[in-house]
C-alpha cells in the first residue's frame, strides 16, 4: 500500500496529548517551535455542548449512567478503556495485566482523579534505603524547580505540612472535610494514621482569565466545562494555541513507528489515519513520545531498521522491561451512625477532600515501600448501582433493604450516605521480568503488531496489601462501622488488584546514565537517537507511593527546556 508523505516539516512531532504531551506542546510551541501533535483519538473539548457530559442526569442516558459503554460510567470522559474493539493485547500464562488506553485529545487527564502529589527525596533514591531496585540518576533537587512551576501554572490545592517525603508546594485553599471524611479523620487518628487535606488540581480560586473556579459539582471525571480542573487539552494545549503557539493537531491518527535515516536519527513518524485507513508519513526534526508508558514502548519496538534492528532505542534490550504499576486494594464499610442523614448538597470536588500519606517506617515492617490511603463516601449524585448493594446489607447485616416503589425510596433515603470506602495506592518494586513485548503472531485492526504482557506481583506487594486491608478494617471499626463483604485472605493475595488496573503503569523506557541498562538519559533523551525523547511515565525508574501525573508534568517541562537549550547550541 502506498504511504502518503505530508509536505510540511515540523520542528517537533509529539505523539500523545496527555500530561507529558500537553506540557511539551505548551513549552515547545511557546518557545517558537512548529509543533505537530499526533493523537490516536478524536478532538475533545469539555466546554463543547456536543461533547459535554457534566451536569447531566442519570435519566438522560438509556443506561442510567451505568458502565456498559465506558469503564467508569456512561458520563465519564474516558474514551477508551482496558478493552478496545480492534485493539487487543495478550498476556503470557499466569499474567492478568490490564492495559488501559485513553483515545481522545488530552488522554487520561480528562477523567483522572487529579491527585497531584510530588515524589519526595527518598522516592528518587529508594535503593539507598532498602537495597531494592535502582536509584534514579536524578534527585528531588533536580525536579523541584519544575514541580514549583507546575503548581503555579496549573493550580493545586492543599496545605504545607513539612513532611520530609511528601514535599510542600504552592497551594490553593483546600475544601473543608465533608461528614463522611470527618468520620474517617476520627477513625484514622485512633489508629495513629495521619490525615491531611488532599492535594488535587482543581481551582478553588481564580488564577487566570482562561479558567473558571470549581463550583463543587463533584463531577471532575466528566471533565470541566469551565476548565476549573486540570486536563491537558483545556489547560495546556488550548492555551498554547491561544498564545500564538504554532500547533497543528492530527487527531484519530494511530502512530505505527518512528522513521529514521541512514544515521539512525529520527526523521518523523508514520501513522494510520483512522478515518480513511491510509498510512501517512509526517516529517519532523525532533520526535517526542508521550503516548503512555506501554504505547511509547510499543512504538519504539515497532520502529525497526537496519540501524535499529531490535527497535529504536533498544540496543540495551531494555525497552518494555521493568514495567510496574501501583499496588491497589479496596475495602468498604457500613456506618450505622450515618443512616437517616439529612440530605443536602455536599458534593465538593470530584474526589477526596482529605487523604493519608504513608506514615510508617518500613524497617519495622515485613515489606518495603509504602502506600497512601484514599477514601470516598457521602451524598454525591446517585447513579446506576449507587451507594449500597441491598444484597450486601441483607447478607452481612440482616437488614431487609430494597424492593419497589415507596419501600425502595424509603430505604434509599435511610441508607444513602452510610457506606464509605477506602483504597490504598502503593509502591511496587520494579522487576526486570515484568515487561511488555511485541506479540509475534498478532496485529491490531490497523495492521500494527500488538503488545504481550508478562507480570507477576511479588511477596513485597502482597504483604503491603495485607497491611492495607488490616489498616482499613481497623479504621472502619474505629468509625463505628462494619466491613461489607468477605475480607480477602492469603488465598486471594489479600485482594490485590490486577496489575494495570490502577492505571499508573511506568518504567518501560527507564532512565539511566548507562546505555547498557537504560533507554533514556537523565533528560529523557534516547541513548541511541539524540533527537528522540520520551516524556510520559516510561522513563520512571520507580513509581513511589504517589500518583505519577505531577512528576510526568514536571519532567516533561524539564525535558522541553533541555530540547530548547540543545537546539540553541545546535546539538540536535
Amino acid at each position: 500500500m502506498q504511504i502518503i508523505e505530508e509536505s510540511k516539516t515540523y520542528d517537533v512531532i509529539i505523539v500523545g496529548s496527555g500530561a507529558g504531551g500537553g506540557m511539551a506542546t505548551k513549552i515547545l510551541s511557546e518557545a517558537g517551535l512548529k509543533v505537530a501533535v499526533v493523537e490516536a483519538g478524536p478532538f475533545f473539548d469539555p466546554a463543547d455542548p456536543e461533547q459535554m457530559t457534566q451536569l447531566k442526569w442519570p435519566y438522560e442516558s438509556p443506561r442510567r449512567g451505568a458502565s456498559t459503554i465506558r469503564p467508569f460510567g456512561d458520563f465519564d470522559t474516558a474514551y477508551g478503556g482496558w478493552e478496545i474493539e480492534g485493539e487487543p493485547y495478550t498476556n503470557t500464562d499466569n499474567t492478568d495485566f490490564k492495559w488501559f488506553r485513553s483515545r481522545m485529545l488530552g488522554g487520561r487527564t480528562n477523567h483522572w482523579g487529579r491527585i497531584s502529589l510530588r515524589f519526595g527525596p527518598k522516592d528518587f533514591k529508594r535503593k539507598n534505603y532498602d537495597g531494592l531496585g535502582d536509584n534514579w540518576p536524578i534527585g528531588y533537587e533536580d525536579v523541584k524547580p519544575y514541580y514549583d512551576k507546575v503548581d503555579k501554572l496549573i493550580g493545586v490545592f492543599g496545605t504545607n505540612e513539612g513532611l520530609p517525603n511528601d514535599p510542600d508546594g504552592f497551594f490553593l485553599p483546600p475544601p473543608k472535610p465533608r461528614l463522611h471524611e470527618l468520620f474517617y479523620i476520627k477513625g484514622a487518628r485512633k489508629s495513629n494514621v495521619p490525615v491531611y487535606p488532599s492535594r488535587m488540581s482543581m481551582l478553588t480560586k481564580k488564577i487566570n482569565d482562561e479558567r473558571g473556579v470549581c463550583f463543587y459539582c463533584g463531577q471532575c471525571s466528566r471533565a470541566c466545562q469551565v476548565y476549573a480542573d486540570f486536563s491537558s487539552g483545556s489547560c495546556l494545549i488550548f492555551p498554547a494555541q491561544k498564545n500564538g503557539g504554532q500547533v497543528d493537531l492530527f487527531v484519530n491518527c494511530m502512530v505505527r513507528e518512528v522513521t529514521t535515516n541512514e544515521e539512525g536519527e529520527a526523521t518523523g513518524v508514520s501513522y494510520i489515519n483512522k478515518e480513511d485507513r491510509r498510512e501517512y508519513k509526517l516529517k519532523g526534526k525532533i520526535v517526542v513520545l508521550a503516548a503512555s508508558a506501554c504505547s511509547s514502548a510499543r512504538i519504539l519496538l515497532n520502529s525497526k531498521s537496519k540501524q535499529h534492528p531490535n527497535g529504536l532505542g533498544n540496543s540495551s534490550d531494555i525497552v518494555g522491561k521493568y514495567l510496574h504499576d501501583s499496588t491497589g486494594s479496596n475495602l468498604m464499610g457500613f456506618v450505622p451512625e450515618l443512616m437517616n442523614r439529612k440530605t443536602y448538597n455536599e458534593d465538593g470536588v470530584g474526589g477526596m477532600h482529605v487523604y493519608s500519606p504513608w506514615w510508617l517506617e518500613n524497617e519495622k515492617l515485613d515489606f518495603p515501600r509504602g502506600y497512601h490511603i484514599e477514601m470516598w463516601g457521602g451524598l454525591g449524585m446517585p447513579s446506576y448501582g449507587f451507594g449500597f448493594n441491598p444484597n450486601d446489607l441483607n447478607k452481612y447485616f440482616g437488614l431487609k433493604v430494597g424492593g419497589y416503589g415507596n419501600d425502595l425510596r424509603k430505604d434509599v433515603k435511610k441508607y444513602y450516605g452510610s457506606v464509605i470506602g477506602m483504597a490504598g495506592r502503593g509502591e511496587s518494586v520494579a522487576q526486570k521480568e515484568n515487561s511488555c513485548e511485541l506479540d509475534p503472531t498478532k496485529v491490531d485492526e490497523f495492521g500494527i503488531p500488538i503488545l504481550k504482557f508478562n507480570y507477576q506481583w511479588t511477596d513485597h506487594e502482597i504483604k503491603q496489601v495485607k497491611h492495607m486491608q488490616d489498616t482499613f478494617e481497623e479504621i472502619i471499626h474505629n468509625m463505628g462501622g462494619h466491613v461489607i463483604g468477605e475480607k480477602a485472605g492469603k488465598e486471594q493475595n489479600y485482594g490485590i488488584l490486577a496489575p494495570g488496573e490502577i492505571i499508573h503503569e511506568v518504567g518501560t523506557t527507564r532512565m539511566g546514565d548507562d546505555k547498557k541498562t537504560s533507554v533514556v538519559n537523565s533528560h529523557q533523551q534516547l541513548h541511541d537517537a539524540k533527537n528522540v525523547f520520551v516524556v510520559d511515565a516510561g522513563p520512571f525508574v520507580s513509581q513511589a507511593d504517589k500518583n505519577p501525573t505531577w512528576t510526568i508534568l514536571a519532567l516533561s517541562w524539564r525535558t522541553s527546556d533541555y530540547i530548547v537549550e540543545q537546539l540553541k547550541q545546535q546539538n540536535i
